[in-house]
């Protein structure tokens, strides 16, 4: 029941990208080209997305549990540091050059589109390339830790 109503709720994102033209990446560049043919279509589907979060998030939270889990995990950092502000720098230059973020892309593949393949394999070897520094600087901070203790 679990997986099938995760893929419902996939299915249900995937067409709301589609039908607010997320997966055109010319649509998300004029979007975000305030210099030139500025296209503010998409401002209403974010603005429409923030408020039905801004009610359901709420409602949601309310409950003891998730449906189909024991707890929630939802984010506990509220801060600003470094970390956050480099990734989302990364994240919406990649955003803006490519006009694809990471739901529409795997949207966009599942269609067959090349160019959304070839923007999620590189993702993918990023996320796989992150998570190797991660576990990389995480061991060499554990070795730094012993060698002081010692």
């Amino acid at each position: 029941m679990k997986h099938a109503f995760a893929f419902l709720v996939g299915l249900i994102f995937a067409v709301g990208l589609g039908l607010a033209g997320m997966t055109q990446p010319a649509k998300v560049v004029g979007f975000l080209n305030f210099t030139g043919h500025w296209d503010p279509s998409l401002a209403f589907v974010m603005l429409g997305a923030i408020g039905v979060n801004f009610v359901l998030f709420r409602l949601v939270l309310k409950r003891k549990s998730p449906l189909f889990e024991g707890l929630f995990q939802v984010p506990g950092n509220i801060h600003l540091d470094q970390r956050l502000i480099m990734g989302s720098g990364i994240f919406g230059i990649g955003w803006g050059l490519a006009g694809y973020c990471p739901g529409p892309a795997i949207v966009s593949s599942g269609a067959g589109s090349g160019r959304a393949i070839l923007f999620t394999a590189a993702m993918l070897i990023g996320m796989l390339l992150f998570r190797a520094f991660i576990s990389w600087d995480t061991k060499r901070g554990d070795e730094r830790v012993t060698q002081l203790s010692r």
